[in-house]
């Protein structure tokens, strides 16, 4: 039998006073008559218990585990319990200190937990709570912030103020995602019947037998998109990243305002092609042309003798430059690029509507359109949607991109670089774009021809990856009916 000492050990009692006696007073858990602490706030530090764990067979047997002295000692993996009572059997809180190097407090805590939650659901819940702790995050409600006028959200520090917080606060909302940065750009703005014509146009692109049931757009296999765009020597501000010790680079330029530049004529076919095999049988990409002249130098200077051929831009880019770039270099393109398995073809050349552009109906157009088994035609796309044409959505600025990361020196250079960056951009990036046009085209019957739509994000990788990916996007009926209606309405009331 235990001798009393040994007893008050286990419930807990010493001689903190020093007069021989162990008292209640000498108790360390105060006034619980159950001889157990109260239960722990971080039930986490004791790690063998999971969530919703069954009470434990208070009939299991004491483990004999040897110790390093070779004489060994009793040790329990479970707090038991003697059947139908709520007494621990002797040794086991210190069985349980030694199992799991915790002090006798914080054992007695999760023990006296556990039996209050076994009363309440015959199971043990030890959860932790450490999301329970350190600072709370400041709450703002979408409420509060929409109220503010866009003048007073500009930056974070009159946000913050307008929200009565920190700058720091704020700013941590931000990486929180409650609050999202965001430019506005200076859109176009239409009229009905410049967003009836956006209606128009893109319903065009819907084969017409598929619109009674499930409308799709057609594959735009013969479509060809032109456009211009210039192309600068180098960008007033770089951004490059350095070792720890590297000195800083420097560029100099004769004027920060008059960089050169170079007009090009970029045309994109529609979709590349690809084999069974997953080669590219057509990367869609017809050629990039810049407007541009070569001149002989009239004198002499430190830079070139006389005579030397310079490159030159073209100081104005009218009807006659876009008619004989478009004659004399984008028709033979297409002929030496397109599939010559294909045979006879109707190339649909697709073209903003600057004035430079020339018409279908030209008359010198009109000599030239029909080559050798092709027929080229020129329409145009709807007014003030840049959208609508895959190079102003994307291609030009992968294109740029790349060309400003070969940072050329000179004009010459310039050119080569811009060939290059329109060679090496892989035709998946191509094939993407006109993805993407095909879902903002569902985005224009959405909002009704406006502009006021966000560029959707598909997750076309994703969809690639798992085989789901269409050739030919769907778009809702109830976006196309509607358009319908409202473009029959506005022709019968003019």
């Amino acid at each position: 039998m235990a001798s009393d000492q040994e007893d008050d050990d286990f419930l807990g009692f010493s001689d903190d006073e020093g007069d021989g006696i162990n008292s209640d007073s000498d108790w360390e858990g105060g006034d619980n008559a159950a001889g157990l602490v109260q239960a722990s706030e971080n039930a986490a530090d004791f790690g063998d218990f999971e969530f919703n764990e069954d009470v434990p067979n208070s009939n299991e047997d004491v483990q004999h585990v040897p110790a390093e002295d070779g004489m060994g000692h009793q040790q329990n993996t479970n707090i038991q319990e003697i059947p139908d009572s709520e007494t621990l059997l002797y040794g086991t809180i210190r069985d349980a200190v030694i199992e799991f190097d915790y002090t006798r407090k914080t054992i007695g805590k999760i023990w006296d937990r556990a039996k209050k939650q076994k009363q309440a659901m015959n199971s043990y819940v030890v959860e932790s709570k450490y999301h329970n702790c350190g600072r709370k995050n400041v709450q703002v409600s979408y409420g509060s912030i929409a109220q503010i006028g866009m003048g007073d959200r500009t930056c974070i520090v009159d946000l913050a103020k307008m929200l009565n917080l920190g700058a720091t606060t704020v700013w941590r909302l931000i990486k929180r995602k409650v609050i999202k940065p965001h430019s506005i750009s200076l859109a176009s703005g239409h009229f009905r019947s410049m967003q009836n014509g956006k209606d128009e146009g893109v319903i065009r692109l819907i084969m017409d037998y598929t619109i009674p049931q499930e409308p799709t757009y057609c594959s735009m296999y013969y479509f060809i998109h032109i456009d211009e765009k210039w192309f600068y020597l180098t960008q007033k501000n770089q951004r490059v990243y350095l070792a720890n010790n590297e000195p800083y680079p420097r560029r100099s330029a004769s004027s920060r305002t008059k960089i050169p530049k170079f007009m090009f004529m970029a045309a994109v076919a529609t979709r590349p092609r690809w084999a069974e095999n997953g080669n590219c049988e057509f990367d869609g990409k017809i050629g990039i042309f810049p407007f541009t002249n070569a001149i002989a130098a009239k004198r002499t200077s430190k830079n070139r003798v006389k005579g030397t051929i310079e490159t030159k831009p073209v100081k104005y880019v009218n009807q006659i430059e876009t008619r004989a770039m478009m004659i004399n270099k984008l028709i033979p393109a297409i002929k030496a690029k397109w599939p010559p398995h294909e045979g006879e073809k109707v190339i649909y050349i697709i073209q903003d509507n600057a004035k430079a552009h020339i018409l279908q109906d030209d008359p010198e157009w009109q000599l030239h359109y029909k080559q050798d088994g092709f027929t080229f035609v020129l329409t145009q796309q709807p007014a003030n949607s840049p959208d609508c044409n895959i190079l102003d959505l994307r291609f030009f600025r992968s294109i740029q991109s790349l060309m400003h990361k070969k940072m050329p020196k000179t004009v010459e250079d310039l050119s080569g670089a811009v060939y290059d960056s329109f060679n090496e951009l892989h035709p998946k990036t191509l094939s993407n774009v006109w993805m993407t046009l095909q879902f903002v085209s569902n985005e224009i019957l959405k909002h009704k021809g406006n502009n006021d739509y966000q560029l959707p994000h598909n997750k076309k990788n994703i969809l690639e990856d798992e085989g789901r990916l269409p050739e030919q996007v769907k778009t809702p009926m109830w976006a196309v009916n509607e358009c319908i209606q409202l473009y029959d309405e506005w022709k019968a009331n003019q």
